[in-house]
């Protein structure tokens, strides 16, 4: 009996480290030259379940702020769990998580400039994304290089640059995850959304309705110019959650969902 109990601890010792180990191996880094932003990039890749047994091209998720995506002691306030949700939902996708600057990351996320907070390198950060960081993984990992399976997903100044992506290059960026999108910034964004004259993309656009005094009316002043540009109207969703908040609750707990419609 006690060689059984003690094989049989082993065992269970041998599956808790595997699945240690596993879950570990569920997203990986490495670090990329950023020369239009003059520094170094830590890029965070999550690969689907079967990637290593399949041969299969898959489509390919950007994402922002990297450190609040799958780790909880690199987050600044909860992780997304970006890994555990495209598992659970068994999705086929390719995430690229990009961290942010730091210091940087107001100027690395807003197109504009602010009067007050300054910022509006949102041109070099895309730009390092499209001529530089996207040929990297379309070389490294099986992708599907076209824009309607390439998407850029953000919240907060996140969402503000994955909608302003998209405007800016519609031939990379063929869908988008708005979530509770910094459209206080500046006027700009508005401005521009009516100068375009169509909108050929996929759109997710959420915010909660507790957030702050004028999250609300603002994503719905943006949603509606949206909303008549937009080339087909099966390709725009807005989602406004009761209760919700400008944090990583909010946008985890809606994550699934929204890369579902947008991949579907």
């Amino acid at each position: 009996m006690k060689l059984i109990f003690s094989i049989l601890i082993l065992f269970g010792i041998l599956v808790f480290v595997s699945q240690n180990v596993w879950s570990q191996k569920r997203y990986t880094t490495f670090e990329i030259d950023a020369p239009q932003l003059q520094t170094t990039k830590k890029i965070w890749v999550y690969l689907p379940l079967n990637y290593e047994k399949s041969t299969q091209k898959y489509p390919v998720l950007y994402m922002h702020d990297a450190q609040n995506l799958f780790d909880a002691k690199t987050s600044y306030a909860g992780e997304w769990k970006v890994d555990e949700t495209l598992d659970s939902l068994k999705m086929n996708v390719i995430v690229i998580g990009i961290e942010h600057g730091n210091e940087k990351r107001l100027e690395e996320l807003t197109p504009f400039k602010h009067e007050k907070h300054g910022g509006g390198n949102a041109d070099a950060y895309l730009e390092f994304i499209v001529n530089t960081l996207k040929p990297h993984i379309d070389k490294t990992f099986r992708t599907k290089i076209k824009a309607k399976h390439t998407t850029i997903f953000g919240s907060s100044l996140g969402g503000l640059v994955s909608y302003y992506a998209v405007l800016k290059y519609p031939k990379t960026f063929g869908k988008a995850g708005v979530f509770s999108p910094s459209f206080w910034y500046t006027n700009d964004i508005y401005t521009l959304t009516e100068k375009t004259e169509k909108i050929n993309a996929k759109l997710y656009f959420l915010c909660g309705d507790s957030e702050s005094e004028d999250m609300v009316s603002d994503f719905t002043k943006m949603t509606t110019l949206v909303e008549k540009r937009i080339c087909k109207k099966s390709n725009f969703k807005q989602v406004i959650i009761k209760g919700g908040k400008h944090n990583e609750k909010l946008w985890r707990e809606n994550f699934g969902e929204a890369v579902k419609w947008i991949l579907e």
